[in-house]
């Protein structure tokens, strides 16, 4: 039995491809995580969780007379009209913040070098943050997307859409261990593509978590992430593995795409050009994360995710 199955999440996930049942039994986890991360700046309110001002997770309470000061785009023009006074609208915060999981299962996601494939700790981390906010009685639905198509799960304050989710990221993962060859795949689903479909459906002042290796990550994906960001409180999770960041040690090593096999030979040279361009490519996500207003917490393969995301979310 799993580490998972006994509720014991100390340990680092382990597989190729996930299996169902430890996705559902992350229930156990969930229970010690809040949906939500803590940040600066939050404002009070009177729900379960604390959220930021963010689209319209603002609900109209009532109508008063114009102070100095008050948001002018805010000006109720017909009450103004009809008691020739400007009035403005007042909000209080939406005690609700419905939970949008964008959950990355492409083919680049469909590797690990230690104890799991980076498509399976993310199906983990998306299935404890999806019991999580079902815990907090918010709404969870997302978006889960491969190379060539994704699907959408509708929010829903239930764990009928909760377990939706987690079969349909089930799913999607297992079909990703079905594709003989990833060469094969003609990567239509960019990030950008996903990114413009994620913010299609995500409803203004939710709570979005991205998990994601976050390759092809370029201009066009940034902009429609930081549109994301306008209006809601978006969670960057990049799920990585140790090999992506430094090669092993020098030698010759044979290499196969699944159809082709050849012999590469590493030298120091080689190696100090891969963890350049890996530590680039993961300065430049975290300043376009940064510019846009973006938490981000980072996981790997090769430890457990649990303590790390407690902590990312500022909670241990």
């Amino acid at each position: 039995m799993s580490s998972q199955l006994r509720g014991d999440f100390s340990a680092p996930v382990k597989g190729a491809v996930v299996d169902q049942q430890s996705l559902i039994h992350t229930r156990f986890a969930a229970t010690k995580l809040k949906a939500k991360p803590r940040r600066r700046h939050f404002a009070k309110q009177g729900g379960n969780h604390a959220s930021p001002f963010k689209g319209r997770g603002l609900a109209f309470h009532h109508v008063r007379e114009y102070q100095g000061g008050d948001e002018i785009r805010h000006i109720d023009w017909r009450v103004t009209a009809r008691t020739a006074k400007a009035h403005t609208k007042i909000f209080e915060e939406e005690k609700e913040r419905p939970v949008v999981l964008c959950l990355d299962q492409r083919a680049t996601m469909f590797f690990g070098s230690r104890h799991c494939f980076k498509s399976v700790l993310a199906c983990h981390v998306a299935a404890t943050l999806a019991w999580a906010g079902l815990e907090n009685n918010d709404r969870v639905g997302g978006l889960i997307f491969a190379d060539e198509h994704h699907r959408e799960v509708r929010p829903r304050r239930s764990h009928r859409s909760v377990l939706n989710f987690i079969h349909t990221a089930t799913d999607y993962n297992q079909s990703l261990a079905q594709t003989t060859n990833a060469s094969d795949i003609s990567n239509e689903k960019s990030l950008a593509s996903a990114f413009e479909e994620l913010r299609r459906i995500t409803r203004p002042g939710s709570t979005v978590y991205v998990l994601s290796d976050f390759a092809g990550y370029e201009q066009d994906a940034e902009r429609q992430l930081h549109l994301i960001a306008r209006h809601n409180d978006v969670i960057a999770i990049s799920i990585s593995d140790p090999m992506e960041a430094s090669l092993p040690t020098n030698g010759s090593y044979p290499v196969s795409n699944g159809r082709e096999r050849i012999q590469m030979t590493l030298t120091n040279r080689l190696r100090e050009q891969f963890i350049n361009r890996h530590q680039q490519t993961r300065h430049s996500l975290q300043a376009s994360l940064k510019r846009g207003g973006i938490h981000h917490i980072s996981l790997s393969t090769d430890s457990a995710y649990f303590l790390h995301l407690q902590r990312g979310m500022g909670q241990a």
